[in-house]
């Protein structure tokens, strides 16, 4: 039996796909960057602010941290001793951290909250919607100082209306920013008061919610809070995390308000003078951390425990914010693929 040949050219001819003829290599070399000096001039300032206004005062709070400090003789290193007497040895500064943290976690949800319902509210109304908008914006337009000093008129004990209110009905109002157990829950009502600022966001943002997304989901059986779960909310995702992040940040510092709550509240006029007699009154409850690093570096001119203070509570919100942009990237489309 004759065996079947097949000659080598019209094999690859029938196996191999038409090979186009490969590029010869460049022997040109690569050309050179250009600079983009109309770029790199119009970042230059923006990058020399950064380096001037948060660089440079980090980069000083973090070396006299580790000094003894006072503006008048010339820094002397000292190590970690002033880390040392905050963990350890400060008789205030956990006072002062944990009103601070009462604030991140009861006015900020808070807060939040009733700004969002009440932008869900205005979003859905249908007459005087501007008058409404406005109503409820206009607090946030009044100075921090001017309406913690008429809160503070408005629920004083002996002559304030409201407990002249209450008392109307028969119920005896409490002492308000005098009593340290109701100090913060009225800063708690001045917080909500002023939400307007963070309500007028959350209003743009339902607004801008796609209008055929809630009529796809109603013709798909869905009620009200499947509507509000599955579809304003993940719409609204990027602006609850802007006002998370930013209203965690406003109790981190949270300064004025306890700090003239205090001194209004004691009988004093003025916050500078004599500030570590009057800040955190009624017993310590309003003593805000930011206040006890007021009182450590300009009421008792201890600059370096007041930088040591200083470089704790930023590496405190470098971690929140890590953290919470890490759980925010887990529940969006990237971080779920």
């Amino acid at each position: 039996m004759t065996p079947i040949t097949i000659s080598e050219g019209r094999a690859d001819s029938r196996t191999r796909p038409s090979a186009r003829p490969e590029a010869a290599p460049s022997l040109a070399s690569p050309r050179p960057r250009r600079v983009n000096w109309a770029v790199l001039a119009m970042i230059a300032p923006a990058v020399l602010g950064i380096l001037v206004f948060f660089g440079y005062p980090l980069l000083a709070s973090v070396y006299y941290s580790f000094t003894r400090f006072d503006l008048v003789s010339p820094p002397e290193w000292i190590g970690l001793r002033n880390y040392e007497y905050l963990f350890t040895k400060d008789p205030m500064v956990w006072t002062a951290a944990l009103n601070t943290l009462w604030f991140i976690l009861i006015l900020t949800p808070v807060k939040l909250v009733t700004a969002l319902l009440t932008a869900g509210l205005l979003a859905r109304a249908k007459r005087a919607t501007g008058l409404w908008r406005t109503l409820f914006y206009l607090p946030a337009l009044v100075p921090p100082v001017a309406s913690v000093v008429a809160f503070v008129f408005l629920f004083n004990p002996g002559t304030g209306p409201v407990n002249l209110i209450l008392k109307s009905i028969g119920i005896q109002g409490p002492l308000w920013f005098n009593d340290p157990d109701w100090s913060k829950p009225s800063l708690l009502l001045l917080g909500i008061w002023v939400m307007g600022d963070i309500m007028i966001i959350f209003l743009a943002a339902l607004l801008d919610v796609p209008r055929d997304q809630y009529e796809a989901s109603a013709l798909d059986g869905a009620g009200a809070f499947a509507q509000v779960r599955y579809v304003t909310l993940p719409n609204i995702t990027p602006v609850l995390v802007f006002a998370l992040i930013t209203g965690v940040i406003a109790a981190l510092q949270y300064f004025t308000e306890a700090a003239v709550a205090s001194a209004v509240a004691s009988g004093k006029a003025t916050v500078g003078q004599g500030a570590g007699v009057t800040l955190g009154y009624p017993d310590g409850s309003l003593l805000t951390y930011t206040q006890w690093l007021y009182v450590r570096g300009f009421g008792q001119y201890q600059l370096g425990y007041a930088s040591a203070l200083a470089v704790l509570l930023f590496i405190v919100a470098a971690i929140f914010l890590v953290l919470l942009m890490r759980k925010v990237k887990a529940f969006s489309p990237e971080g779920a693929s």
